[in-house]
């Protein structure tokens, strides 16, 4: 229940889009009853406390399960946790009586595993022993291969890095990409951070301490409302950490970051089939589709044939264990897939010699929400989905600083018009009571369209003159001048559907500073007009009902839940109050800086 509610606490401060990375499966409360299904009679044997010797002597500790009736050997399938290895029991319960051995494994200087934790640095080279371990094993056929999401999907990625022989396939789902969508997004951090990290501090977890949701709201309205830097979060906190500080060390996606995952040489030489899972409301979503990108792009035909993706209407959870309601929407019968054994199906086909899982028609299953739709449609890649793009260009009448006196988003050019403005000024802290009185239902919530206050511009469009599927991601260019020398904006999209109702589709963000690139900064000059390009906005599939609009809301982030841009140009990091500059924004929508939303549709 206490990681309910500090789940409940991270969708209504972060939203959906970065609720995912942050809270890297937390299998306690998602991993229930999964123990049953057709043979959930058959016995099981257990062992707990196996030792597995790594290459510098280091010991983990798994608790084995296999099928108590059968000798002989079968494929072995482990979980590379920081979660504890008991919170898998009902995983290892189900594959254990589905005809597979299961570990559930505690990393390195986690649970009764030897050794000191740094995330994300070690499971490559243990996961890599781990497999090499379990295939000399009486009880494995010598076929190995990985279960699990978010940190344990980070896991099957890097441990495949390592190329250890007998890893025959991968199933990553929502899978964490270092440098990509952590310990940041798009370069900028996030309170939670170090909630996370005193989660995992220590070697069991701190469960209760995680879940009181009012003390770390407290901390993070502290660090918000008095304007302490984010660097001194983790004393503030009472948990001084050395991972916090290292990460704050390395802002950018470094060689730090670039160890832990595949490089280009890396995807060219993969071979095994992997089936890739994420979902629209998935905030490791930029993980897994990273991951999934960078294989396409370098890997070999026979490789990229065997690498299938599953795109559904889940959150972070839900890429596990789907349900129908995620933050006040409520989704078709057929989104609710069984994954358990479409993971035994697999499995039976790549080291069990048996059929292709029925629901892989084709490589990219992608679910489609929104009335009239709710349904699985496929496609060979994910390029072959739409098949037609919409530009809608920026207008306005000048200003467009509220959802009721807004800009519009046209098929036309704009001609010679007036650029719209607005002020973000980093003291001002009014927009914490709104995320105070927001509620679960994160996707239709539209509390932070209705209170800018002063602090964006919104942009809508026509009404849709019939039902459009926008299946993809959205690109916004958006020329823009201010007068700092950086600060961070975000784009908002969402459905408006003809009784008021708002739907969010998709979101976006960019420091200034990386908008050329994310590896290195540039700081912008006083009046400078700079083209910034948002194409890192959530995949996503709905179909768009008559009469609905799109409604673009563009704006300096300005929240309890992330990092604080104070402007100066400075470390971001190390600025507080004193350092704060208010920055006033232009946006251009002219001849010669032409601002448009582009948006992909299936016709």
């Amino acid at each position: 229940m206490r990681i309910r509610i500090a789940a409940v606490f991270l969708k209504r401060f972060l939203g959906l889009w970065l609720l995912g990375f942050l809270l890297m499966s937390l299998p306690v409360f998602w991993n229930r009853a999964y123990a049953q299904g057709a043979d959930a009679d058959k016995a099981v044997t257990i062992q707990w406390g196996v030792k597995i010797p790594l290459r510098d002597g280091v010991k983990l500790n798994a608790t084995l399960y296999r099928p108590q009736e059968g000798k002989e050997p079968l494929p072995a399938i482990f979980t590379l946790t920081p979660y504890i290895a008991d919170t898998y029991h009902e995983r290892g319960i189900y594959f254990a009586r589905n005809g597979y051995v299961f570990l559930g494994i505690d990393v390195r200087g986690r649970g009764n595993s030897e050794g000191a934790f740094e995330p994300f640095a070690n499971e490559g080279r243990d996961g890599h022993d781990v497999v090499e371990w379990l295939a000399k094993q009486p009880w494995c056929s010598g076929k190995v291969t990985m279960w699990g999401g978010s940190y344990a999907g980070f896991d099957q990625w890097t441990v495949l890095k390592e190329f250890p022989p007998h890893l025959a396939t991968i199933v990553p789902a929502a899978a964490a990409h270092p440098g990509t969508d952590f310990p940041f997004n798009n370069n900028v951090y996030a309170p939670y951070d170090i909630q996370w990290i005193t989660y995992t501090s220590g070697v069991t977890p701190n469960t209760k301490l995680f879940g009181e949701a009012s003390y770390w709201l407290d901390k993070f309205s502290q660090m918000y409302s008095k304007h302490i830097p984010f660097k001194e979060l983790d004393v503030l906190v009472g948990n001084p950490s050395p991972v916090f500080q290292k990460w704050l060390s390395h802002p950018t996606p470094d060689a730090y970051y670039d160890a832990m995952v595949p490089t280009e040489q890396d995807y060219k030489r993969i071979s095994v089939p992997i089936l890739t899972i994420t979902g629209h409301y998935d905030g490791d979503q930029p993980g897994a589709m990273t991951y999934y990108r960078r294989h396409l792009l370098y890997g070999s035909k026979e490789a990229i044939d065997n690498h299938y993706l599953i795109i559904g209407p889940w959150d972070h959870a839900g890429t596990r264990t789907p349900n129908r309601d995620v933050g006040g929407l409520h989704f078709g019968e057929a989104s609710l897939v069984d994954l358990n054994k479409l993971h035994k199906e697999w499995y039976d086909w790549t080291m069990k010699s048996g059929k292709k899982p029925e629901f892989l028609k084709s490589r990219v299953a992608y679910y489609v929400v929104g009335p009239g739709a709710e349904n699985w449609k496929y496609a060979d890649n994910l390029e072959a989905i739409s098949n037609g793009k919409i530009l809608l260009y920026l207008h306005s009448n000048w200003p467009a600083n509220d959802v009721f006196s807004s800009g519009t988003l046209a098929p036309e050019k704009p001609a010679k018009e007036k650029p719209d403005k607005y002020t973000y000024d980093p003291l001002d802290t009014r927009p914490a009571e709104v995320e105070r009185a927001a509620g679960e239902n994160s996707l239709t919530d539209q509390r932070a369209a209705l209170n800018l206050f002063g602090n964006g511009l919104v942009y809508h469009s026509a009404p849709f003159g019939e039902p459009t599927e926008i299946s993809g991601n959205l690109k916004l260019v958006c020329w823009m001048s201010m007068d700092v020398p950086d600060t961070d904006f975000q784009v908002a999209v969402s459905e408006i559907m003809p009784d008021g109702t708002s739907i969010s589709l998709t979101q976006d963000l960019i420091r200034s500073r990386y908008r050329d690139s994310l590896r290195d900064e540039k700081l912008a000059k006083p009046g400078e007009i700079n083209r910034y390009e948002f194409k890192s906005f959530m995949w996503f599939s709905r179909r768009v009902s008559k009469g609905s609009r799109l409604r673009l809301v563009l704006s300096s982030p300005n929240s309890m839940a992330l990092e604080k841009n104070y402007n100066s140009g400075g470390i971001v990091a190390e600025e507080s109050g004193k350092d704060s500059r208010t920055a006033h924004i232009t946006v251009y929508h002219d001849p010669e800086h032409p601002s448009f939303l582009e948006i992909p549709v299936v016709k």
